[in-house]
């Protein structure tokens, strides 16, 4: 099972995070777009170069340090279709380098709209007599609000190729408690879409306890983060927030069980734009420096990771 592999490699690094790949331009040195816009112009091909090469630098510098990336789909397709190729070259390279991937999509839909995200991002498609992977993410993060209809496709998926889903259950935004706060029959929103999540992953289950079905559960809320993985025991949490949201180590420690497992922390920002905190002209290594300090902040925290 897909989340299986994620689990072995962050016990095998001793390290639970993952970097997100969210690439604005403004984030990217000078001297990385300058030669791409030397080489292909002002153009959305120059800004997608400039995005793949620094993506790759971060990558090459994180590998062997860093289970995974999350790459957030929206910086890419805001360069249009070089842009979306960016994206499906950032996920080659990384699987590539060992990294699980984890496509930050969240979409949904139901019937054959949903079936299509499904086999875009975790799946294939028939081209004649091929069957061809477009994006092959790893993992994806999916709007579960639609109901079963939006997640059953997916399952079938993840049960197909050996993927994994991520479903949005208290996000870390600050209105996220407009909707996902309000209590039916005295029970909060987001608490039932996380009962969903656990009988979801009843499909997908794997060996080391989580299922394939996991819950995208914000850092910036430390008290719910604690209380569902109290109660979501085969819950795999990927936990955006931590870092230039504001949340810390002590924020997140409430999301791991006593072995050290059931949680992937994001940080993306923080590590991405690393090298002008640093005031250093080598991205790549701010980055690694920031990947290691995050990764022992956590790790003074919930100790040694074990199976």
């Amino acid at each position: 099972m897909s989340f299986d592999v994620l689990i072995e490699k962050i016990v095998a690094l001793q390290n639970p995070t993952v970097v997100g790949l969210d690439p604005k331009l403004d984030f990217i040195p000078s001297e990385i777009k300058d030669k791409a816009f030397s080489e292909f112009g002002y153009t959305l091909e120059g800004a997608a170069e400039a995005i793949y090469r620094f993506n790759t630098g971060i990558i090459d510098a994180l590998y062997d340090i860093v289970p995974a990336v999350k790459p957030q789909c929206a910086y890419y397709e805001m360069y249009g279709w070089p842009g979306m190729r960016a994206l499906a070259r950032t996920i080659e390279y990384a699987r590539s380098k060992g990294m699980f991937v984890i496509a930050d999509g969240k979409r949904n839909d139901i019937g054959s709209t949903v079936e299509a995200y499904s086999n875009a991002y975790l799946g294939k498609v028939d081209i004649g007599p091929e069957q061809i992977e477009p994006f092959g993410a790893d993992a994806l993060t999916v709007n579960g609000y639609l109901g079963s209809d939006g997640i059953e496709p997916l399952i079938e998926a993840c049960q197909k190729y050996d993927k994994g889903i991520f479903v949005l259950v208290k996000t870390s935004n600050p209105s996220s408690g407009q909707l996902q706060d309000l209590k039916i029959d005295g029970k909060a929103i987001y608490a039932i879409m996380g009962e969903l999540c656990e009988q979801w992953g009843e499909k997908l289950p794997g060996k080391y306890g989580y299922t394939g079905v996991g819950a995208v559960v914000g850092a910036t809320y430390p008290q719910q983060l604690k209380n569902l993985r109290a109660k979501l025991l085969h819950t795999l949490f990927l936990v955006p927030g931590y870092g230039a949201q504001g949340a810390g180590a002590s924020d997140v420690a409430g999301a791991f069980d006593q072995k050290g497992l059931g949680a992937i922390i994001n940080s993306s920002r923080a590590i991405m734009c690393a090298y002008k905190k640093d005031q250093s002209d080598d991205f790549a290594m701010s980055a690694r420096r920031e990947a290691i300090r995050m990764r022992d902040e956590l790790m003074s925290y919930i100790g040694e990771i074990r199976l």
